[in-house]
This record gives structure tokens, C-alpha cells and sequence, in this order.
């Protein structure tokens, strides 16, 4: 069925159940719920083919959901960090090659990991009005560069927005707006490359049912959460993030 074995088959549509439900809670973690579960249970480029389309269209609905004026809005208070995310992410790709994926997932993993704990221990790190754009252009820049290089620009844009105060749907919303740039991208890119193909492309499509109900779930459990409970759900599975970096770098490694 759809190139992989039934059991295969149906763990793939739990897994991306559940991935589109922290996603639809939190607002970012699918593709890496999907890609590490994935790669214990078929090849790499199945699992990463798999995820392409659930996250593209997820992306699409989560930057969308308060409607295209909100979306526009977003975009033009946040076009500082998205300007510096897509120029620098063209610029870092020319070096995908020559810069050894575990020290940038360990330099990327590390400082998120502390960040997360540093918030949840209760210090603050909102920004000064007068030190915002700087501190937006910076993490632009840095989800740029890694982005590039690793395929992964999305924490350092979770810390700006947390650092920043931003109110949680505005948060949801940027956070869509971002990592649908990304997805449009590497949609495109494995179009070309032929690992969407008349093989995976099926069993992409299929999974984007799976990864709808999750997330229209994680909208319910989203609406109930508190700012409160809200931050502290972002930061524990920013936590999980900036640990699974560090896990790929050993794995690297070893």
C-alpha cells in the first residue's frame, strides 16, 4: 500500500495524527514529530517524502486561519525577520556541503535548550521597545544561516517571538507565515529532485487527512490554553527541539 507495508502504512497515519495535534496546540513541531518517528519505521527518503505535503498544507491553513488581511499584517510587522530568514538562507546554501551538520546542530540545539530552561525557571527576557528590531534581524539572520545549512529555521524565530511578548495567535500566525516559506521551498526542491514521486507522492497526500484532524483538534486544545500554559508548552517542546538537534549531531558523530 502506498510503497510501504500495511503496518507501515497505519502508523504513519497515527504518528501524523499526533504530530498535527501538537501542531494545531503549539504551532510548530511536525515535521519533527514525523521525520523521528518516520525514520524508525521506513528509509529516510520515504519518511522525508511523506511529510512534505502535510506540512505544506498545514502551513498554508495555520498562516491563513484569521484570514489573509491578519496573514498581510503579520507579514509587514514581521517582514524584518522574514527578509533576513529567506536572504540568508540562499546565502548559508552554498555551504551546505562544506560545514559538518553536527556542529551546526549542536551550536543551533544547545543555546535553545538553555534559553527554554531559563524561561521556564521563571527569568524574564522581554526586549526593550528601543532593542526590538535589532533582536528581529539577529534571529532572522541566525534562522537564515542554519536554515540554509540544516534544513531547520524555525527555533531561532520561536525565541524572538517568545523573548518579544507576542500574544499567542500572533505567535500561531508568524509562526505559519515562517515556516511556510521554508515548506513552498522544499516542496519545490524534491519536486525536482524526484523524491515526490508517483510513489511517495500518494502516501504524502493521504497523510494530510490525518495531519488535518490532529490539527483541527490542536486548535480546540489550543483555544483553551491560557498565555500562561500557552509559553510553557512552547518552551517544553522548544526544550524537545534544541535535545533532538543534539541527538542528530551524536547520531552524526557515531
Amino acid at each position: 500500500m502506498f510503497g510501504v507495508e500495511i503496518w507501515q502504512f497505519w502508523a504513519a497515519i497515527v504518528i501524523t495524527a499526533f504530530a498535527g495535534l501538537v501542531k494545531g496546540a503549539i504551532g510548530f513541531a511536525m515535521p519533527m514529530i514525523m521525520l523521528s518517528a518516520f525514520g524508525s519505521i521506513m528509509p529516510a527518503t520515504t519518511a522525508l517524502a511523506s511529510l512534505i505535503l502535510p506540512v505544506l498544507l498545514t502551513n498554508i491553513y495555520q498562516a491563513f486561519r484569521q484570514g489573509p488581511g491578519e496573514a498581510l499584517r503579520s507579514i509587514s510587522r514581521f517582514r524584518l525577520h522574514i527578509a533576513m530568514v529567506v536572504i540568508f538562507m540562499c546565502v548559508s546554501a552554498a555551504f551546505a556541503q562544506r560545514i559538518p551538520q553536527p556542529v551546526m546542530y549542536v551550536t543551533l540545539g544547545l543555546p535553545i535548550v538553555g534559553f527554554a530552561i531559563w524561561q521556564l525557571s521563571g527569568r524574564s527576557l522581554a526586549l526593550p521597545v528601543q532593542h526590538d528590531k535589532p533582536f528581529e534581524a539577529i534571529t532572522g539572520i541566525i534562522g537564515g544561516l542554519y536554515g540554509g545549512i540544516s534544513g531547520i529555521w524555525g527555533p531561532p524565530l520561536i525565541v524572538y517571538l517568545l523573548s518579544a511578548g507576542v500574544g499567542k495567535r500572533e505567535q500561531i500566525r508568524v509562526q505559519g507565515v515562517v515556516f511556510l516559506i521554508g515548506a513552498v521551498v522544499l516542496t519545490g526542491a524534491h519536486l525536482t529532485s524526484g523524491l515526490l514521486n508517483s510513489r511517495t507522492l500518494p502516501l504524502s497526500l493521504v497523510l494530510c487527512l490525518p495531519a488535518f484532524a490532529g490539527m483541527f483538534a490542536g486548535f480546540a486544545l489550543q483555544d483553551r490554553l491560557d498565555v500562561v500554559q500557552f509559553r510553557r508548552w512552547t518552551l517544553v517542546l522548544l526544550i524537545l527541539t534544541g535535545l533532538n538537534l543534539v541527538r542528530r549531531a551524536i547520531e552524526i558523530w557515531m
